[in-house]
């Protein structure tokens, strides 16, 4: 028998399917390639379903956990209790960490840092943060959020994914399903990494934070590397020029199309697809990162490690560059905010990495008219804890994990400017006011670029997935 006329004969329901004009494999390659198989952009034609306050996103992921006690949740009262236990009825029986698990009792760490009310929203932030103290007036700070993991990495992987458990599509993937690209030379959900001063490496990231899950690989975020080539694979190979590069991959399209008519398979159109968006970013990514064109007066806003690769400040004048060109989700993480032991000198060292460049990031969004269509997201995956882990001195202690309550802040895109959203009690270890969880931040950042969290699902293995999955409702008090 003929093998084509067998292939045929054995073809599957997905395969027929795959291979009709709206098969998910045309959309998918659409979706990058930006051809005649769907629209440009290469997002789903229902969203946005409303008119979004933002267009896009940049995540300030600092990674560990930063304290909300020394840095935006003053209690100075806890300073008449320092080394009394912290009260039964306070901690409730509360799980605990296995480094914390065998300690005997748990006294209570005042902060060593002042605080200071700050901007005429009368924000309270530490010392430690002079230069997001002065656009205090610009930010959204929530006290009230809080979490179900204890650990960071599935503590991490619920911010990113909306699940504890590592798989599903990440939120940068969603946002590129569910509204596509803006720019057809770079990708639609860009991620970066930097590492800390207060301490040095800290938790490790895996690239599955930002991975597309169970979605189409046409998704998943691109990391821009802060050494060497800042995409991997992006030079063409010795001796090929650009004409001989073009040939090869016109090709490789060929062999993969008519495999790609042949099964259906959405990863084909997807191979295709980063083929072609690699080859023009050969072009877009030079121009994005040459920082030449940047003026003297950017570095010295973004801080003194603003003109070395790779650090937290870079990255973050490479994130306002993405936002100009049309990248719709840009994450930075940022590691070493985990401070179980010398807590006082290691948190001045994540501090001295990011909050001159967080700050100077916001300004300089606002200056160009960015900042009202680019939502900024800062924070860390739970808090830290009153009471201290190991020895306490007057000037010296350390905090373990606490997902009870802690504090992010917003910016820009849709949210209200210079307000204070929930409370905590005394000791910063119980929401009071307003509980925020993480999947009430998922729904109502989507809600802010237009999508409705309940509606932006993927069916999967039978179900019909979501970032927030059966939960999360919108946060309304702190929208504009």
């Amino acid at each position: 028998m003929n093998p084509i006329f067998e292939s045929s004969l054995n073809e599957t329901r997905r395969q027929f399917f795959g291979k009709t004009a709206t098969g998910i494999g045309a959309a998918a390659l659409s979706g990058l390639l930006g051809n005649d198989l769907g629209a440009s952009s290469g997002g789903l034609p229902q969203f946005p379903t409303f008119a979004p306050k933002a267009k896009r996103v940049i995540y300030l992921f600092q990674s560990g956990a930063p304290s909300q006690l020394d840095l935006f949740d003053d209690k100075p009262q806890l300073k008449k209790h320092f080394k009394e236990e912290l009260p039964d009825s306070i901690r409730k029986g509360q799980r605990l960490t296995g480094m914390t698990a065998g300690q005997k009792n748990f006294p209570m760490a005042p902060t060593v840092f002042n605080f200071s009310k700050r901007g005429e929203s009368g924000a309270t932030i530490s010392e430690l943060m002079p230069h997001i103290s002065g656009v205090a007036d610009d930010l959204c700070f929530i006290k009230s959020m809080h979490t179900e993991a204890i650990n960071h990495d599935p503590a991490i992987t619920f911010f990113q994914t909306g699940s504890q458990i590592a798989g599903r599509p990440s939120i940068g993937s969603w946002l590129s399903y569910g509204l596509g690209s803006v720019n057809s030379d770079l990708p639609a959900f860009v991620s970066m990494v930097s590492t800390g001063t207060g301490r040095p490496g800290g938790q490790p990231l895996y690239d599955r934070l930002w991975g597309s899950g169970f979605l189409p690989t046409t998704h998943q975020g691109v990391k821009f590397r802060g050494v060497g080539d800042p995409v991997l694979y992006m030079n063409d190979p010795p001796g090929i020029d650009r004409k001989v590069r073009r040939r090869m991959l016109d090709d490789i399209a060929a062999i993969n199309q008519h495999k790609l008519n042949e099964f259906g398979d959405p990863e084909i159109a997807t191979r295709i697809a980063q083929y072609e968006l690699a080859y023009r970013m050969q072009t877009s990514v030079p121009e994005l990162t040459d920082f030449s064109t940047e003026p003297e007066s950017v570095f010295e806003a973004y801080g003194p490690e603003s003109k070395k690769r790779g650090t937290y400040a870079s990255n973050c004048i490479l994130a306002r560059r993405l936002c100009e060109r049309g990248t719709r989700f840009v994450q930075l993480f940022h590691m070493g905010w985990d401070q179980h032991r010398s807590l006082p000198s290691q948190l001045k060292g994540q501090c001295y990495d990011t909050d001159q460049a967080t700050a100077a990031l916001i300004r300089d969004l606002k200056k160009r008219g960015l900042l009202d269509e680019t939502l900024v997201v800062w924070g860390g995956e739970f808090g830290r804890t009153v009471y201290s882990q190991g020895s306490l001195t007057e000037k010296d202690y350390g905090r373990d994990h606490h997902p009870r309550c802690f504090t992010i802040f917003m910016a820009g895109g849709g949210i209200k400017p210079g307000m204070t959203y929930g409370a905590t009690d005394d000791f910063s270890y119980n929401v009071t006011e307003n509980p925020v969880h993480v999947h009430d931040l998922h729904a109502t950042m989507l809600h802010l670029l237009g999508i409705d969290h309940e509606r932006l699902t993927y069916k999967f293995q039978g179900r019909r997935f979501r970032l927030t999955d059966v939960h999360g409702k919108i946060v309304n008090d702190i929208l504009a």
